[in-house]
């Protein structure tokens, strides 16, 4: 194994310090451990102790530190990147200070900068020695850990599900899952009462709910989840199966996806109810072209109504 590089090594470090101090893993990267050493002067050969507080702007300061001392060179148009997705998680991550020099800048001025904290300086000059765990948890105690507050915000912000049956799910945040939501709790009351739900996705977790017995018995392959629309509902007494897309994922139920879903469900024979769920009439006019004759709207902002793409029939399977 060829043996690595100073630099290599050095960017190595600053990611497992990142790691340590409890970053996200989206600012455990690459581009995240360059800008942790330029904000603390360290270059390959450095050791941590010689870490320093100075201030640094993104473009002449952070990207130039990592092409001069570390042969890492980024697009121009990466300075976006590294403020928005970097910087601005290492301030409210206690590891970085905004405008330390003139805390009266404006948001967009390009004399915006950023510096090393003290503590996290000091934590961080300790890195390698045998104070490193020491004041490592004298950090994260005073100031916590960033992933785990993310964590915590996301699962505050779960949308709940409740289905007819009484069981309960939370779907990730999001104005696709709120629709999803809305869908169970407002639709299925109102235009499939008694209904079951056979199949509910989620954007994080794709399979959320599968009820994969009456799904096998209706004659839905087990093996095509990943190809079902977002939800799935059933109507005993009616043979009704209804094929509820909402529109902020795959797009509406245009004739393309009508026709892939019946190709799809050729054994199942039961009656098939295609529906696109929309936020609001916003969405809906953006999608108005793509929607399917013999089709269903409906929409959440007014979940009394819905909206029928003509066909034979007014409201049922096609």
């Amino acid at each position: 194994m060829p043996k690595k590089s100073p630099a290599t090594k050095k960017i190595e470090e600053a990611r497992g310090i990142l790691r340590e101090l409890g970053l996200p893993p989206a600012q455990q990267n690459e581009i995240s451990a360059l800008t942790l050493l330029a904000l603390c002067g360290i270059r390959p050969n450095d050791p941590w102790a010689k870490s320093y507080r100075h201030s640094l702007t993104v473009s002449k300061g952070v990207m130039d530190f990592a092409t001069e001392e570390f042969r890492k060179r980024y697009a121009p148009n990466t300075r976006e990147t590294v403020r928005r997705q970097v910087l601005h998680q290492f301030v409210q991550a206690y590891l970085a200070d905004y405008n330390p020099d003139d805390p009266i800048l404006p948001t967009n001025s390009p004399r915006a900068h950023y510096a090393i904290t003290e503590s996290a300086l000091a934590v961080i000059k300790t890195f390698g020695t045998k104070d490193w765990l020491v004041s490592l948890q004298r950090f994260v105690a005073q100031h916590g850990r960033l992933a785990e507050k993310y964590r915590k915000r996301r699962i505050k912000n779960l949308v709940p599900v409740v289905l007819s049956d009484g069981k309960e799910f939370e779907l990730s945040p999001g104005e696709h899952n709120e629709v999803q939501a809305a869908v169970v709790h407002e639709f299925a009351p109102r235009f499939a009462p008694g209904s079951k739900v056979l199949y509910l996705g989620d954007t994080a977790k794709k399979n959320l709910y599968v009820d994969e017995k009456i799904l096998a018995n209706l004659g839905i392959p087990i093996t095509v989840h990943d190809k079902l629309p977002d939800i799935v509902l059933f109507d005993s007494k009616k043979k009704w199966l209804f094929l509820v897309e909402v529109v902020t994922s795959h797009g509406p139920m245009s004739l393309k996806r009508v026709v892939e879903l019946e190709a799809m469900l050729k054994k199942c024979k039961v009656g098939k109810v295609f529906v696109t769920a929309f936020p609001n009439f916003t969405e809906l006019r953006k999608h108005t072209p793509e929607i399917a004759w013999e089709t269903e709207v409906w929409l959440a902002d007014i979940p009394d109504h819905m909206i029928h793409y003509n066909g034979d029939k007014f409201f049922g399977p096609r």
